[in-house]
């Protein structure tokens, strides 16, 4: 037993969970931790402008690297700022913890009017967390901090919180010292389950494969397209699930389900083997996309099998111990309806020539110089905006797990914070699409990408508004426009004004060149893309003047 302030012990306990980044914003309310941080090393503080942005970098660095992702806030209005994180964080199924302060023990639940009072924080945090935690007693912050990282790490990934008083995180502890956690349990399917569909898909000969976000979760990647070519089953993904199967293998699909020449495929099949998703409503058309054939669902969380499609097979566990086990069984598989495969690559084709000419000439200009430059390691971030809906979340290959983030829960705004999360996370290149409209949720991140010297490449996408609502807009209402259209600064100046590298370029070549320099460039760069100078998308016009 060894004697500790309760901030020392928060860093001892973070360091045996792997923790070596944390996001966050001092305050008066979380000193004691960032100091012992400081004396003790091995963690990594990011300095961010916003509590908003912690979140969503600790998501981007989670989801890039599989690690649990920390940020460290104040309570009251820090802890509030930060709720959109934590709301993206749980859609996006995504392993974060979020640490905030809290009053002295001695003035919390009296309503006296302290500094940062927050009563309800805890109920606040129940609302998208799902397991969060109050500290009662100094000598139960290892505990209660080791409780909440467990329950974020087990099964279906989501993200967690635990609020510290103050004069807890000053106080002395009796602490046994922090060894390294082992790895995180994970539970197999049962076996008779696993022996049904197992049947099932080695008598399939018409299996389709529809992975989502579990799958990469898991690093179930090498497994799950092992399983497809055993079986040569075309593999559709969710978009949280792009990388489970490289988007270049002759079985990938990619994350085209909601498209109704897809329609054919998935009606066509036997059996539909999905694993680690949910079936939200945009990958199947609000579930108006029927699955006729028998459904196996494979998925840790035994809350979302059967809640939009009923499964003649149910398999709860983890998606790689689940795909491993149903590998092993299908060694005998029966020959395949190889017509069958071969007609979901003509449709994958025609699908994939049909974005390309919607999106017009310039736009695949702009999209294939960022795959052909971009290492398969690097990521690619994408916010809520028209170039992300039309071709970043479904046409731009992604090539490796993890290496695919976007706005899940569709909030404008995360894309900067996330891209520098997923950056420091990775230690890659990383390419942000952002719109300029969502950018200024989170402008202040530039700040922290300069100071952190991140190496992120923001492609702002600028039309001077929404898009997305603009094009609503003029198409309902009798075209009446209103809260669309944006005064937007000049954008270069800002970027260079924060100490960044910046340009302009107003064509698809402009931007090849640009991108390319990005490339090389030791540090943050952004490239805005003057959208009103490059042929439109189809069914997205030029700002009205």
């Amino acid at each position: 037993m060894r004697e500790l302030t309760g901030g020392e012990v928060v860093y001892e306990t973070l360091r045996s969970f792997g923790v070596d980044t944390v996001f966050g914003i001092v305050s008066v309310h979380n000193i004691p931790i960032y100091d012992a941080i400081l004396r003790g090393g091995g963690i990594t503080p990011i300095s961010v402008r916003h509590e908003q942005g912690a979140l969503h970098a600790a998501d981007g660095y989670a989801r890039a690297t599989g690690k649990l992702g920390v940020a460290i806030t104040s309570t009251g209005p820090g802890a509030t700022n930060s709720m959109t994180g934590l709301f993206e964080a749980g859609f996006a199924s995504s392993p974060v913890l979020m640490i905030t302060g809290q009053v002295d023990s001695l003035y919390y639940g009296k309503g006296k009017g302290f500094l940062h009072e927050a009563e309800q924080q805890l109920p606040m945090l129940r609302t998208l967390a799902r397991r969060v935690e109050s500290v009662h007693r100094p000598d139960d912050i290892g505990p209660a901090l080791g409780r909440v990282v467990a329950d974020i790490m087990t099964g279906r990934r989501q993200p967690g919180a635990i609020e510290i008083p103050i004069d807890f995180q000053y106080a002395n502890v009796q602490s046994d010292s922090a060894g390294p956690v082992a790895e995180w349990p994970r539970t197999c399917p049962d076996s008779k389950a696993l022996e049904q569909a197992a049947a099932l898909l080695r008598d399939a000969r018409r299996p389709v494969i529809w992975a989502g976000g579990g799958v990469v979760s898991a690093n179930a990647s090498a497994t799950l397209t092992s399983l497809a070519e055993a079986l040569n089953a075309p593999v559709f993904t969710s978009t949280n699930g792009r990388g489970a199967i490289a988007e270049d293998h002759a079985l990938a699909m990619g994350p085209l389900t909601a498209q109704p020449e897809f329609g054919e495929v998935i009606g066509g099949a036997d059996v539909v083997l999905a694993v680690g998703t949910r079936f939200q409503g945009g990958a199947t058309r609000n579930w108006s996309l029927p699955i006729p054939g028998k459904l196996i669902h494979l998925d840790a969380d035994p809350a979302v099998i059967g809640r939009n499609y009923a499964p003649a097979v149910a398999l709860v566990g983890d998606a790689e111990l689940g795909l491993a086990a149903l590998l092993d069984a299908c060694d005998d598989a029966q020959e395949r309806d190889a017509q069958f495969t071969g007609r979901a690559q003509s449709v994958r084709d025609a699908v994939r020539g049909q974005i390309r000419n919607q999106i017009g000439p310039d736009y695949a200009a702009i999209m294939d110089t960022m795959r052909t430059l971009l290492p398969p390691a690097g990521c690619i971030v994408r916010d809520a905006t028209v170039p992300a809906y039309l071709w970043g979340n479904r046409a731009i290959p992604i090539l490796q797990p993890r290496t695919s983030m976007h706005s899940t829960s569709a909030a404008i705004g995360p894309g900067l914070p996330l891209a520098i999360g997923a950056a420091i996370g990775s230690g890659q290149k990383t390419a942000l699409i952002q719109g300029d409209g969502g950018f200024m949720l989170n402008i202040g991140e530039l700040a922290t990408a300069v100071q952190h010297n991140v190496p992120i490449i923001v492609c702002l996408f600028n039309d001077r508004g929404y898009g997305v609502l603009r094009a609503i807009q003029a198409n309902t209402f009798d075209g009446r426009q209103t809260g669309v259209d944006l005064s937007t600064p000049d954008f270069v100046m800002v970027a260079r004004g924060m100490g960044m590298e910046a340009e302009l370029v107003k064509s698809a070549a402009e931007f090849g060149e640009a991108f390319a320099r990005a490339m090389a460039a030791n540090g943050p760069v952004l490239i805005e893309i003057d959208m009103a100078s490059l042929v439109p998308m189809a069914g997205f016009g030029r700002r009205r003047d």
